[in-house]
C-alpha cells in the first residue's frame, strides 16, 4: 500500500524531534509509535508488537545485532588485557602532532575497509586518546571515522558493502567487473576523502559547529562536546599496561582473514578473533577465563543502549517499507527523466531516500530495479549509474543522524548523534553539491 506523502509523517517527526529536543531514544520511539498509528490505525498497540518481531527477524538487524554485541565485548577485552595501551603507544611514535593524528586516523580508516561497523569502533577507540592528548575536538575525530566507514566501503571491492552490491548486479545480467568500472565514477566517496584529508592538513576551512568546537578547546573547555554529557568522558585504558602490539595485532588479523577466506562473512572473522584472544589472554595467563568471560559480557552490556535505539530505527523503517515511503520518495522524482540527467537524479534521489528512510543495503536492492533498466533502455553508461546509486547511499549513510553508521560512530567517540549532524553537515553539503555536479557533467558527456 502506498500513503503517498502521508508516510513522511514519521520520518519529520524523527527529525524534527532530534534537532529539537537532543534526545535520541525519545524521539525514535514517538516516531516509530507515529508510524505504528499510520499503519495499523486502530489496531496500532497489536502493530507496534508486530513492528517489534519483524524487526528483530530481520537479517541486517540480526547481523548488526552480532557485530555489535561482539565488537563492544571485544573493545572490553583489549582494553582490560593491556592491547589496546600496546597499540595506541605504537601509534603514538608515528602520531607527533594533531595533523598527522588526524591524517593516520584517515589512514587506519582506509585500512579497515572490511566493513564500517569495525571501522567506526576500531578505529575511534583506538585514536581518541592520542586525539585527546593532542587537543583534536572529538567532533572532528568523529568526523574523521564517519568520513572513513562507508566511503572506503563502497570504494573498496573486497568489502561487505561493495560484496552485496555485487551480489544484487546478477539479476540484471551484470557482473562484478561492471561493479569495478564503476568505482571510478564513485564521485561522492572520493570528495568526501578529499575534503576529510585536507581538513586534517588544514588545508581546508573551518567551518560552523566544528570551528566552535576548536573554539572550545582553545578556550580551555573540553574535547568533549557539552551536549554528548551522557557519554563518559574518560579515556578508556587498561589498568594492566603490560600488553604487547601482537596482542592486538593478531586478533584483528583473525578477523580480516576469517572475513576474507568465507566470502566476507564478518561473523566466521569475529569467531575466530574471539578464539585467538582467548589464546593470547587466557591461556598466556594475562587474564583468568573467568575474567575474560566478564569482561566480553560488560562490554555486551554496554551496547544495549546503542541496539534498543537502533531497534526503533529498524522498526521505523519496517513501518516506512509497508506505508511505500521509498517508493513515494523514488517514483515522486522519477517522472520524465532526461537521460542526460539520469546520474545526478539518481545520485540525488537515493542520497535523499537514505537519508530520510535510514535504509541503505535494503535502498540498493529497491533502487537497482529501477535505475539499472532505465540506464540500459536509454542507453546511459551502466557503470555510471551504478556509481551514482552507491554514492548516494554512502551519502544516506553518513548524513542521516539516525544512521547505524553514526551510533556505532557515537558508541567510538563519545559524541551523540545530534552533534555528529550539526559538525559534519557543512562538509556533507560541500561533498554532495560538488559530486552532483560531478555527475551532471558525467551525464552530459558520456
Amino acid at each position: 500500500m502506498n500513503y503517498g506523502i502521508i508516510s513522511c509523517i514519521p520520518t519529520l517527526i524523527l527529525i524534527i524531534g532530534v534537532l529539537k529536543t537532543k534526545r535520541m531514544t525519545e524521539s525514535l520511539f514517538i516516531s516509530s509509535l507515529v508510524a505504528a498509528i499510520l499503519t495499523y490505525k486502530q489496531h496500532f498497540l497489536t502493530g507496534y508488537v508486530e513492528l517489534i518481531y519483524e524487526s528483530l527477524a530481520n537479517e541486517s538487524f540480526q547481523l548488526l545485532l552480532i557485530v555489535a554485541a561482539s565488537f563492544g565485548g571485544m573493545i572490553v577485552l583489549l582494553e582490560k588485557s593491556g592491547a589496546m595501551f600496546g597499540f595506541r603507544k605504537m601509534m603514538e611514535r608515528h602520531c607527533s602532532s594533531a595533523k598527522k593524528t588526524l591524517l593516520l586516523t584517515s589512514l587506519l580508516g582506509a585500512v579497515v575497509f572490511i566493513d564500517d561497523y569495525l571501522n567506526a569502533l576500531a578505529v575511534s577507540i583506538s585514536m581518541k586518546g592520542i586525539s585527546d592528548h593532542y587537543k583534536i575536538p572529538r567532533e572532528h575525530l568523529a568526523y574523521t571515522v564517519n568520513c572513513m566507514g562507508a566511503c572506503i566501503c563502497v570504494l573498496i571491492p573486497v568489502s561487505s558493502w561493495s560484496a552485496f552490491a555485487m551480489g544484487s548486479l546478477v539479476d540484471y545480467g551484470l557482473s562484478a567487473s561492471d561493479y569495478y568500472a564503476a568505482i571510478p565514477y564513485m564521485f561522492y566517496p572520493f570528495c568526501t576523502i578529499i575534503i576529510c584529508v585536507l581538513l586534517a592538513c588544514g588545508k581546508f576551512p573551518l567551518i560552523g559547529p566544528m570551528k566552535k568546537a576548536y573554539e572550545r578547546v582553545e578556550k580551555g573547555g573540553s574535547v568533549v562536546p557539552d551536549s554528548s554529557a551522557e557519554f563518559s568522558e574518560e579515556v578508556l585504558e587498561a589498568q594492566d599496561r603490560t600488553g604487547s602490539i601482537m596482542d592486538f595485532l593478531i586478533p584483528m588479523i583473525c578477523l580480516f582473514v576469517g572475513m576474507l577466506a568465507f566470502e566476507n562473512n564478518i561473523v566466521t572473522g569475529i569467531l575466530l578473533a574471539l578464539a585467538a584472544m582467548f589464546g593470547l589472554y587466557c591461556l598466556k595467563d594475562h587474564m583468568p577465563v573467568k575474567e575474560f568471560t566478564k569482561n566480553f559480557t560488560d562490554g555486551i552490556i554496554d551496547m544495549v543502549p546503542l541496539l534498543f535505539n537502533i531497534l526503533l530505527a529498524f522498526m521505523i523503517q519496517a513501518a516506512n517499507g509497508k506505508m511505500g515511503f521509498s517508493d513515494f520518495i523514488i517514483s515522486a522524482f522519477t517522472r520524465n527523466i532526461n537521460p542526460k540527467f539520469l546520474p545526478v537524479m539518481a545520485f540525488l534521489i537515493v542520497g535523499g531516500t537514505a537519508f530520510l528512510a535510514a535504509s541503505f543495503w535494503a535502498l540498493i536492492v529497491i533502487t537497482f530495479p529501477i535505475f539499472i533498466p532505465l540506464a540500459q533502455s536509454m542507453g546511459i553508461e551502466v557503470s555510471l549509474v551504478i556509481a551514482a546509486i552507491m554514492s548516494g547511499v554512502a551519502l544516506g549513510s553518513q548524513a542521516c543522524l539516525y544512521s547505524d553508521a553514526i551510533f556505532m560512530v557515537a558508541s567510538g567517540t563519545e559524541v551523540s548523534n545530534e552533534v555528529q549532524f550539526n559538525s559534519v553537515l557543512p562538509y556533507i553539503l560541500i561533498g554532495a553539491i560538488s559530486a552532483a555536479c560531478l555527475f551532471l557533467v558525467a551525464g552530459l558527456t558520456l
